[in-house]
């Protein structure tokens, strides 16, 4: 029997809106039930998920110094700076440190910007730089120093005086650095 054969008394809205009910509830429930499977595998996957998190560490309790003026050097005094500096110096690379202990020499009160190479002369078979720094010239040989970065000179020729200078790079460390001097020709 199908729908057509039926009257139309048997078709009224209020069974039409029902059988429509019905229907809308029979495709909802085998919606429901496609994805069971996808649900049962979400809870299972919950379920077995733990979470690792480790406890936070209980803070260390503060443990106050006493300081006691009477035993104590005063944290302010200038003993107390030379002491640090006495360690600072003995902690220096060993080239540094020999040439702290050495005594400056006239030519390294000024920077090498302030120094110039005027001309060279050789005496008894030594080479001489005539170097001009301030008003006053001086006559340097290789093994003496020049400039404020501890500038020993290494060669002398006719046009140019070549320096060792200890500096300190990006990092603190003192490294060796090639330094020159060139013939400053005379403009009169």
């Amino acid at each position: 029997m199908s729908l057509r054969n039926l009257s139309p008394r048997l078709l009224s809205p209020r069974v039409r809106l029902m059988a429509a009910a019905a229907l809308c509830a029979a495709l909802l429930s085998a919606c429901g039930q496609k994805h069971e499977d996808l649900r049962e595998w979400m809870a299972q996957q919950r379920a077995s998920m733990h979470p690792h998190i480790k406890p936070i560490e209980p803070p260390k309790p503060f443990i106050p110094a006493v300081y006691d003026p009477a035993i104590g050097t005063d944290p302010f005094s200038t003993a107390k700076l030379e002491v640090g500096a006495k360690q600072e110096v003995q902690q220096l690379n060993p080239m540094l440190q020999a040439e702290l202990a050495r005594p400056k020499q006239p030519l390294e009160a000024y920077s090498l910007d302030q120094i110039q190479m005027v001309g060279s002369v050789m005496i008894k078979g030594q080479q001489y730089a005539l170097l001009k720094a301030g008003n006053l010239l001086y006559r340097a040989h290789v093994g003496e120093y020049a400039g404020q970065h501890f500038g020993k000179i290494t060669k002398i020729t006719d046009s140019e005086v070549d320096l060792r200078e200890l500096v300190q790079d990006a990092t603190g460390d003192w490294v060796e650095q090639p330094a020159t001097l060139q013939l400053q020709e005379s403009t009169q």
